[in-house]
């Protein structure tokens, strides 16, 4: 995977892979190991409060002299906290996440920082440049977790923000092998961001029960739920299977909120409770087999994009 772009540039990283900020999953252990594979890791802080992240990230310096960056969901109350953290430890690149960058962008660019922005349709993608982001991550509605209400699919978005901004973007949603890495690059991407097959590492934070239920996921696994509330993309589990049946006979928007409650993630990914906790996942879920190192992943990457002929 020889590749020098304008994403490898722009991160200084030697491959033009990025591992998603997941809550429950991305601390300092994964973001350090694939910064030191030659990817560039990402810290999940929107699992954390500020000081919280402030430790991660002083752990992360000590394990990895190379890139790394920080990913922070904009919805959450404590966002400006989040980002100030992350600007007073040295910390150059920051994605952001769930809501507009517009309010945050000028504290970024006074302290050089490189923003990247997550986008789900074209629209909030030119937005993002717009205001004044350095790329943006495209992410189709495959991905784990939180997805757009358009319901766009990694194949058909990227080729469509490819042509309506000039910064450099990033797929992502459905990306866990190098034939993907090479689809995407087909399609105009410069960058993929891959999030479930970096969850199942023995790196990440996640629980064994939750890396274990992705090992053995099948194409089907997964499945979009909350649509009244948005969507959210989770194994099927027993919680998961709960929310389709309410959904199905047509429980009210406040209802689904009452059933969501609070930190299902953390009761799903973190503490591996699937009675009660959402295994947030992406379609990708079907492509892993295995609770591999971040460095066999990345050998499994790279030994698959290299048979790819572009």
């Amino acid at each position: 995977m020889n590749i020098k772009n304008s994403v490898t540039e722009l991160f200084k990283i030697k491959y033009p892979v990025i591992q998603g900020g997941m809550v429950w999953a991305s601390g300092w252990r994964l973001a350090s190991a694939v910064s030191n594979c030659g990817g560039l890791g990402l810290i999940g802080a929107g699992s954390m409060k500020p000081e919280l992240l402030r430790e991660h990230i002083k752990k992360c310096k000590a394990a990895t002299a190379l890139p790394f960056g920080v990913n922070i969901p904009l919805m959450r109350g404590d966002a400006e906290d989040l980002i100030k953290t992350t600007i007073d430890e040295g910390v150059k690149i920051v994605f952001t996440s769930a809501g507009s960058p517009a309010k945050f962008i000028e504290l970024l660019k006074k302290n050089g920082v490189i923003s990247t922005h997550v986008a789900a349709t074209v629209k909030h993608g030119i937005k993002a440049e717009n205001v004044g982001c350095d790329a943006i991550v495209g992410e189709g509605v495959e991905a784990g977790g939180h997805n757009g209400a358009d319901e766009i699919t990694t194949l058909c978005l990227i080729p469509q923000l490819v042509d309506a901004v000039k910064i450099p973007v990033i797929a992502a949603g459905g990306i866990a092998d190098g034939r993907q890495i090479a689809a995407a690059f087909c399609l105009g991407a410069k960058g993929v961001q891959i999030g479930t097959r970096f969850a199942a590492t023995v790196e990440s934070s996640a629980s064994d029960v939750y890396k274990e239920r992705i090992a053995v996921a099948k194409d089907d696994a997964t499945t979009l739920a909350f649509k009244k509330i948005g969507l959210v993309r989770m194994l099927k589990t027993e919680f998961a299977l709960r929310v389709l049946s309410a959904e199905n006979e047509g429980v009210s928007s406040e209802q689904l909120k009452e059933i969501l409650g609070s930190k299902r993630e953390m009761q799903g990914i973190f503490n591996g409770d699937e009675k009660e906790g959402a295994f947030e996942a992406g379609q990708s879920s079907g492509l892993v087999k295995s609770v591999l190192t971040v460095k066999e992943v990345f050998e499994e990457l790279i030994t698959c994009y290299d048979k790819i002929k572009i």
